[in-house]
């Protein structure tokens, strides 16, 4: 047995995963950037290999099911704590039990991936509602702070209801953009958009935003505990309304 290290993307997870089955046995999977030398095991580096990951894939999706697969991959964007020997322990008792596997709802096995996969559910569907688009020029720009790496998660959808628009989803604390254009996205990683500049008609439309946002609220009537069950604090700094 030895430690994976891998180099952070998905398709570099699942490479592991192959070389757990066809190669020897992983003692754990670590992202090689963070990871610290184990007194036990002997580390290898494994290098990606696209085609083995699709092996790895399609083997999920037709072996055990596409909802253990989507399970697999909402947990690998999440900021869970050892998330990658939590898929592997989850792939290793899935590939046993095959498709029967996600009814075993409450296994050791099972469950925390499905705990990890609501989470980020979760949060994807939060944003979904409440991310602010700004104009900068001609390209809609919004700027966010995920407690997961959910961006990909949300280029369809926005792919879709701006088709004919240039956009920047920007993750501030990963420095990663979505960005969208031409009928086609793609995620930038390790970029700086901290001095993104606002057109003279956004900086009026937020200030009528903000008024119409006060304006709205009725005193008698507000509930500050229910407001931060839709929006928490810390989604707050990047929403107009509430700066």
């Amino acid at each position: 047995m030895k430690d994976y290290l891998y180099d952070g993307t998905f398709e570099g997870l699942l490479t592991c995963i192959y070389q757990n089955y066809k190669k020897e046995r992983a003692a754990g999977i670590y992202e090689k950037s963070n990871y610290q030398q184990s007194l036990v095991y002997e580390s290898e580096i494994v290098e990606t290999d696209i085609s083995k990951a699709q092996i790895v894939c399609d083997a999920i999706c037709s072996k055990i099911s596409r909802e253990a697969y989507i399970n697999v991959y909402y947990c690998y964007l999440s900021n869970a704590a050892n998330k990658e020997n939590i898929i592997l322990e989850f792939l290793i008792f899935a590939f046993k039990y095959g498709k029967d596997t996600m009814n075993f709802y409450t296994h050791e096995k099972v469950l925390p991936v499905h705990e990890i996969y609501k989470k980020v559910a979760r949060e994807e569907h939060r944003v979904l509602g409440i991310l602010r688009f700004s104009d900068i020029g001609g390209i809609l720009y919004a700027r966010y702070s995920p407690d997961n790496d959910i961006s990909v998660l949300l280029a369809d959808h926005f792919a879709d209801r701006y088709k004919f628009e240039k956009f920047i989803i920007f993750d501030e604390k990963r420095k990663k953009a979505l960005v969208y254009g031409d009928n086609a996205w793609e995620i930038k990683e390790n970029i700086n958009l901290d001095n993104v500049e606002y057109s003279l008609n956004e900086t009026m439309i937020q200030k009528l935003w903000k008024q119409y946002f006060t304006d709205l609220a009725i005193k008698e009537r507000k509930n500050i505990n229910l407001q931060f069950q839709f929006v928490p604090a810390r989604y707050r700094k990047n929403m107009p309304e509430f700066k």
